[in-house]
């Protein structure tokens, strides 16, 4: 796959892939949820947000706030020791 063919998948915005990441590591509460709100609020509609975190609180109340605020949680998986990724369909 070239990497014209790559970015074309990630701005698909059909796709529930990520076309959007952003590293929290090291962020905690309530800060992780206001840099994830301002990303949402960066992105269009349709688009997929990946979200980073490191504070085990974050993975339990920013898909609780997003999910008010009316976006869709995709998916939320532990990818290491103590670190979560969080998938987030902007509406």
């Amino acid at each position: 796959m070239t990497a014209a063919n790559i970015d074309n998948n990630r701005n698909n915005k059909n796709s529930d892939r990520p076309t959007h990441t952003l590293d929290l590591r090291g962020e905690v509460c309530p800060f992780t949820f206001v840099k994830t709100k301002l990303k949402l609020e960066e992105i269009d509609s349709g688009e997929v947000l990946e979200v980073i975190f490191d504070h085990q609180p974050a993975v339990e109340d920013v898909p609780r706030s997003v999910k008010t605020e009316g976006h869709e949680v995709l998916s939320i998986e532990e990818i290491g020791d103590n670190l979560w990724r969080v998938v987030i369909k902007k509406r």
